[in-house]
């Protein structure tokens, strides 16, 4: 790519999709010794799919939410990642193997070009640390009175992780050493 447009920077972003629903997560809390902290746990079946991309050098990244996943979807996912980066940016998409990233309908925008992890290897995906954090410090332990509850609150949590942050949790060794060789 850099051999047929030298001028053109090459930008990485990963990506993923985590569902989150009103049936939620508990995670810990610290408590005093000797005592059980209860929870209410919600046990309704709404959901709400989380999708981000992420530049882990910057901490650049955008995000959209969707009652579903699939290609339709995948494809008005792309296009708004191509009308983020900037018209002299090449963005190299990390994606996983779901159905539809490789769907044949998708129209792949010029500046964007996926790059498919291999199979089962979630290792090599940070997004996949974005679930973990949002679901441990932001949308665990609580329940959802509807689905546009739900829908806010999924909201909510991805707007308030910084620049900073979101380059903190999704640092990826591996995509370091690609650019910098």
């Amino acid at each position: 790519m850099k051999e047929a447009d030298p001028d053109r920077k090459i930008r990485f972003f990963v990506s993923d999709e985590a569902r989150v629903g009103q049936k939620g997560t508990l995670t810990r809390v610290w408590a005093r010794t000797g005592t059980r902290p209860r929870q209410v746990k919600q046990c309704e079946y709404g959901w709400v799919y989380l999708w981000a991309a992420a530049d882990p050098m910057t901490g650049d990244s955008i995000a959209m939410t969707t009652p579903t996943v699939n290609a339709e979807l995948m494809q008005l996912f792309i296009d708004g990642l191509s009308g983020h980066v900037r018209p002299d940016e090449q963005a190299i998409l990390v994606l996983d193997n779901a159905g539809w990233h490789h769907a044949k309908e998708l129209n792949w925008p010029r500046n964007v070009t996926p790059l498919f992890l291999p199979a089962y290897s979630p290792e090599l995906n940070s997004a996949e640390n974005l679930w973990q954090y949002l679901r441990s410090h932001q949308l665990s332990n609580q329940i959802f009175q509807d689905y546009p509850a739900l829908l806010g609150r999924v909201d909510e949590a991805w707007n308030s992780l910084t620049r900073i942050q979101i380059k903190s949790i999704t640092r990826c060794p591996w995509i370091e050493r690609a650019i910098q060789g």
